[in-house]
């Protein structure tokens, strides 16, 4: 603790005191430990995992967040590029538009993991650094900000390097508010999204048919797009689309309802698995995405 004291009033211009006077008001919360050290669950299948966030509850409530703040979306969406139902799907799946951000003091969270976690210790300092700076640029009190208990952030979850590289203040007040605003919180995801790279009018997924003995060699190890629609087509892999050769994909198998899936993740796909580095997650976004429009009538 004393190190990094020392380290945020030697390279930020913190004063010491004031620091050491914070960090005792700090509560190391053994139930932050005991969540991020539980043994990870099993990985459900795409038939167990989509019913999670695609319900209409969830849909529903996307619907009316949508209309109440469909001047936002429709900024944003001019202004980044990003469709108001991917910026609205987001906020949906990470905390249900708002109705779960999370309960810990975010100074709690990052402090109890940047002292108390050694596996992950310097990513979480590192962490409070940039939740430190943020505060004092913002200017609010940093024992007042709650979320999760790893210390992710308002309506979109964002880390508190996130919010500083990406988080805009898109109602104009002078202040970035992620937790009570939806305006900045939209406005933020659509920023996040476009400085990853989205295509202003891309696609996000393409179904594929199969066939052949050579389907396996074409599923994509990682996340990251290294091959490309040609390379597929030449083991089996045929896109229910009109792609380009040249298009690289992120290419997977989910196990749905009726057997397994064969999908080509497109460069917009492989932004949404920057946000969460799922493939499972990124079309759990896409679909609700999909079904908010169509709940609406259309865009």
């Amino acid at each position: 603790m004393a190190e990094f004291v020392a380290e945020m009033t030697r390279d930020y211009g913190f004063a010491g005191e004031q620091l050491m006077a914070l960090f005792r008001e700090v509560q190391r919360k053994q139930s932050i430990l005991d969540a991020i050290s539980r043994p990870a669950e099993r990985v459900r299948p795409w038939k167990e995992y989509r019913p999670i966030f695609i319900t209409p509850a969830r849909i529903q409530k996307g619907v009316t967040f949508w209309s109440q703040h469909a001047d936002a979306l429709a900024r944003a969406e001019k202004e980044y590029g990003v469709p108001a139902e991917v910026i609205v799907a987001i906020i949906g799946v990470e905390t249900f538009y708002g109705g779960n951000t999370g309960s810990f003091r975010v100074i709690d969270a990052l402090s109890t993991l940047g002292f108390d976690y050694p596996p992950r210790a310097d990513f979480f300092r590192k962490q409070l650094k940039e939740f430190l700076l943020l505060t004092r640029e913002e200017q609010v009190d940093p024992l007042m900000l709650k979320g999760s208990y790893a210390g992710a952030m308002g309506l979109p979850q964002f880390m508190p390097s996130s919010f500083r590289a990406y988080a805009v203040d898109f109602d104009g007040d002078g202040h970035i508010d992620i937790w009570g605003n939806p305006v900045d919180a939209i406005g933020s995801v659509a920023s996040y999204f476009k400085r990853h790279g989205w295509e202003t009018g891309g696609q996000v997924v393409s179904r594929a048919e199969v066939r052949g003995d050579r389907i396996d060699e074409g599923l994509t190890q990682g996340l990251d797009p290294v091959k490309n629609v040609g390379d597929l087509r030449a083991l089996g892999w045929a896109s229910t689309d009109a792609l380009r050769d040249d298009v690289p994909v992120t290419a997977f198998r989910l196990e749905g309802n009726e057997g397994a899936e064969y999908w080509m993740g497109l460069p917009n796909f492989y932004v949404i698995t920057r946000y969460n580095r799922s493939v499972m997650y990124a079309m759990a976004v896409h679909q609700l995405s999909q079904s908010l429009v169509d709940a609406r009538g259309g865009r």
